[in-house]
C-alpha cells in the first residue's frame, strides 16, 4: 500500500500518517515527490481497509501495490528515478552514462593511466575491483584496502567518481569510506545480509543480476536495499547462465525494456561479463543503448593481454574511444545522448 498525501499537506499531517502506519505494525518509508509526498507501507498486513487511510487528515488517496516488490515498482513511482553517482552526473536521465575501467585494481600507475584514458573518451565514472570474488582460490583476489586507497587517490587526481564491489557486510563501512558507488556482484545478489547492510548506508548501489536469477528475484533483491532505507539503487543486467556455450554468459538484452516497464530504477548493462569476449562488447553495447539502457559498465585496460583478471573481455583505451564515438548515433536514434 502507498498513501499519497495531498499537495501542500502539513508536516504534522505527514507525521500523523507515519505514526499511524507504524502503529499498525507496518514499516513506513517516506518518498518525497516534486508536488506531493508518498508514504510506502511495508509489511504483510492486508486487512486494513483503504477507506481507513483515506480518512486520515492530509491523505489524498491510498493505493494498493499488487507487485511483490513494493518500493521498486512503477506503481509507487511512475517516472524513472535518477541516481546521482557523483557531483556532476545522474543515471536515469536523458544522457546515457558509461562507467569504465579495469576488472581489478593492479597498481596505482595502471589505474591512473586507465582513468585518464576513459575520462578523455567520455566515461562518467571509473570502475575497478579491490576485492575480487574468484572461482579458484589460487587466482588473484585483489589488493583489498590498498586497492581502495588507489581508487580514492585516482578520483582526487582525475575527478572521476569510483565504483567497486563489496563482498561482505563487515566490509561495507570500509568500502563506503573510499568510493562513491558500491557494487553487489552476481554471486552476492542473494546475500540478503549484505543487501541489508548496503541498504543501511546512503551511497548508491549497483546491483548485478544473479547469473541464475529471474527478473522477479532480481527486483526482490533490490527491494531488500530499498526497504532498508537506501533509495539509490541501480540495476545491472550482466548475463545469465544458460545451456549456450559460445559466450561466457547469455546477455539478455530483452531484460532491459522489461525491467524498465516494471521498475522506476535505472537499468544499466555490463556487456563485458555478459559475453566474455572482447569483439562482442561493442555490438552488445550498441544493442543495450538501442533497447533503452540508462548506462553501460565496460572493462578497459591499457594492455588487456597483461591484465590480471578477465583480459579476454577487456577493451583497450583506444577501442573504448572508438566505441564511445560509435554509440553517439545509436543514442541519438532513440532520443538519448551519451
Amino acid at each position: 500500500m502507498i498513501i499519497v498525501m495531498k499537495p501542500g499537506s502539513s508536516k504534522g499531517e505527514l507525521d500523523h500518517v507515519i505514526k499511524t502506519v507504524e502503529g499498525m505494525g507496518l514499516k513506513a518509508v517516506l518518498l518525497h515527490g516534486t508536488e506531493r509526498d508518498v508514504v510506502a507501507c511495508l509489511g504483510d498486513k492486508r486487512d486494513i481497509a483503504k477507506d481507513f487511510w483515506n480518512a486520515l487528515p492530509g491523505v489524498e488517496n491510498a493505493v494498493p501495490i499488487l507487485s511483490p516488490y513494493k518500493m521498486a515498482s512503477r506503481e509507487v513511482r511512475p517516472a524513472t528515478s535518477q541516481v546521482r553517482i557523483g557531483p556532476q552526473f545522474a543515471l536515469g536521465g536523458k544522457t546515457i552514462g558509461v562507467i569504465a575501467g579495469p576488472c581489478a585494481v593492479e597498481n596505482k600507475e595502471q589505474l591512473l593511466s586507465i582513468a585518464r584514458g576513459v575520462k578523455g573518451h567520455g566515461a562518467v565514472a571509473l570502475r575497478g575491483g579491490a576485492f575480487k570474488p574468484r572461482t579458484s582460490p589460487y587466482s588473484f583476489q585483489g589488493l583489498e584496502e590498498e586497492g581502495l586507497k588507489y581508487l580514492a587517490e585516482t578520483r582526487e587526481e582525475t575527478g572521476l567518481p569510483v565504483v567497486t564491489e563489496v563482498l561482505s557486510p563487515e566490509h561495507v563501512e570500509m568500502v563506503a569510506k573510499y568510493v562513491d558507488v558500491l557494487q553487489i556482484g552476481t554471486r552476492n545478489m542473494g546475500n540478503f545480509v549484505l543487501l541489508k547492510a548496503v541498504g543501511e548506508q546512503p551511497k548508491p548501489v549497483i546491483l548485478k543480476r544473479g547469473m541464475s536469477a529471474t527478473l522477479d528475484e532480481f527486483l526482490l533483491a533490490a527491494e531488500y536495499i530499498l526497504s532498508s532505507g537506501n533509495s539509490n539503487v541501480i540495476l545491472c543486467e550482466r548475463g545469465i547462465r544458460t545451456f549456450e556455450n559460445h559466450t561466457r554468459f547469455t546477455l539478455s538484452l530483452s531484460a532491459v525494456p522489461q525491467l524498465k516497464s516494471l521498475t522506476h530504477l535505472p537499468v544499466i548493462v555490463d556487456p563485458s561479463h555478459g559475453t566474455g569476449k572482447r569483439h562482442l562488447v561493442s555490438p552488445m553495447s550498441k544493442g543495450a543503448v538501442a533497447v533503452g539502457a540508462d548506462g553501460l559498465l565496460i572493462e578497459v585496460h591499457m594492455d588487456p593481454e597483461e591484465a590480471l583478471v578477465d583480459g579476454a573481455q577487456t577493451l583497450t583505451t583506444g577501442d573504448f574511444g572508438t566505441l564511445m564515438k560509435e554509440l553517439k548515433p545509436v543514442a541519438e536514434a532513440v532520443g538519448r545522448d551519451i
